[in-house]
């Protein structure tokens, strides 16, 4: 077992990496940006080096600062966390060459599922059902014309080495696409510095379900069940919980063991995500795999009872998983607690917190790195806490969660709080019944 860990990440997921190493044993490293010496995964570490100015690319995205972090302190592996180096194939190929363990899939994982249309093309071979579209990226306006006649609109325009909606657009009919496309093309290399496009049929009225998954060094692949992460603004998750209400056994059954082969046809180790866009009709299809730990991975954790950090420093070091498939046992609901103001389009808060008061009680969680007094930089992304509510059911979770939010208190900065409070209220919501589109008809009150 690894006797230091350094966590090349920021804000709650680096305190939830430090919370189970000091569980294990394990001494623990914090890096920071200037910015953020005063944030308690810097204050929770048994060590923290800062490692640049505010911004992303002189601090977390720094790659040889951080190694220097991780060479001074000795740290013999690094976990990653979510977003900022957690899926960077060179990142992970300068951790293995410098000898520290790079917590999570080889460099060469990371490239297979990084490309959307290399993915794409191992999920077929691996017969897993994806989306039907265009083989290979877009050629011009013209192939994007011919290709969308051939696959029937509504068809959509992704950036290849995309995420979080950026270079995506959704074309409905012909006399659209030449402004779609250069305009996808354009934010691709704008935010990616690869202006690849392909395109697939647009699903509508979809459920975006994901299935959880653990493999490790010896080819043994098990599946933690799945999360509906379908209450989405812009392509960016609010709510997730397990079980969805969509699902059913026969689906569950058919998209585990999907998920499974998707694992296998890259011989994956590590923890992982395996993202399925599902119809109305229940059809599912492969969108991507998230080769890290998620930002919604408390969900599973609540509802299985089974702590996916501990696994992915175990599978790191090189212990096997037992190969079981889990199951939902109870219900749980996540919120992402975003300093944002839900009234004005969702628009950034950053600025001081003057009053925090946290929920608590039975089958409440909070993972955050804020407290009273505390500065949120403008320089990262919003989110300042998740709350998690796990009940017996999903009626109970959701009352569990509207109690919770009830209250937390947190001033000085606008937040989403008022949003999740009438979302739980939400009667469709309550019921089920909702779609990646859901919050586009959604009206504050």
């Amino acid at each position: 077992m690894f006797k230091k860990i350094l966590i090349a990440n920021r804000g709650e997921i680096a305190l939830r990496v430090i919370r189970t190493c000091r569980e294990m044993g394990i001494k623990t490293v914090a890096v920071y940006s200037t910015a953020d010496k005063d944030s308690l995964h810097v204050k929770f570490a048994d060590e923290a080096v800062c490692i640049g100015k505010p911004s992303s690319s002189e601090s977390y995205l720094n790659i040889a600062h951080i190694m220097a972090a991780a060479e001074i302190t000795n740290a013999d592996a690094i976990h990653p966390g979510y977003g900022f180096l957690a899926e960077n194939s060179k990142f992970a190929r300068i951790c293995a060459e410098s000898g520290v363990k790079f917590i999570g899939p080889t460099p060469e994982m990371i490239n297979s599922m990084g490309d959307k249309i290399t993915a794409k093309e191992t999920m077929i071979k691996a017969g897993v059902p994806v989306v039907p579209g265009v083989e290979g990226l877009l050629e011009g306006v013209e192939h994007a014309k011919k290709s969308a006649k051939e696959i029937g609109y509504p068809v959509i325009l992704k950036a290849t080495a995309g995420g979080g909606g950026k270079g995506m657009r959704v074309v409905w009919a012909e006399n659209e696409i030449e402004k779609a496309f250069e305009t996808a093309k354009a934010e691709a290399a704008a935010s990616f510095k690869n202006d690849g496009i392909y395109m697939e049929k647009f699903v509508e009225e979809p459920r975006h379900i994901e299935i959880q998954v653990a493999g490790d060094q010896y080819g043994n692949v098990c599946h933690l069940s799945e999360r509906d992460c379908s209450i989405q603004r812009r392509h960016q998750k609010l709510v997730e919980e397990s079980p969805s209400p969509f699902m059913t056994d026969d689906l569950r059954q058919r998209m585990g063991d999907a998920a499974i082969k998707a694992a296998k046809a890259i011989n994956y180790e590590s923890v992982g995500t395996i993202e399925f866009l599902v119809d109305k009709h229940r059809n599912f299809y492969f969108m991507e795999m998230n080769t890290r730990i998620q930002v919604e991975h408390c969900v599973t954790e609540e509802v299985i009872n089974y702590d996916l950090i501990k696994e992915q420093i175990k599978i790191a070091a090189g212990e096997k998983i037992s190969g079981i498939n889990y199951f939902p046992q109870m219900h749980a609901i996540e919120c992402r607690i975003n300093a944002e103001d839900p009234y004005n389009d969702f628009r950034p808060s950053p600025g001081k917190i003057t009053v925090l008061h946290t929920p608590g009680g039975h089958g409440v969680r909070v993972d955050s790195h804020v407290y009273a007094g505390y500065v949120i930089p403008p320089y990262y992304d919003s989110m300042i806490a998740k709350l998690i509510a796990v009940a017996q059911t999903r009626e109970e979770a959701i009352d569990t969660m509207h109690r919770a939010l009830s209250e937390y208190v947190i001033e000085g900065v606008k937040t989403t709080i008022p949003f999740h409070l009438q979302l739980m209220q939400n009667e469709d919501f309550r019921k089920g019944n909702f779609t990646t589109k859901f919050l586009e008809s959604f009206k504050m009150k």
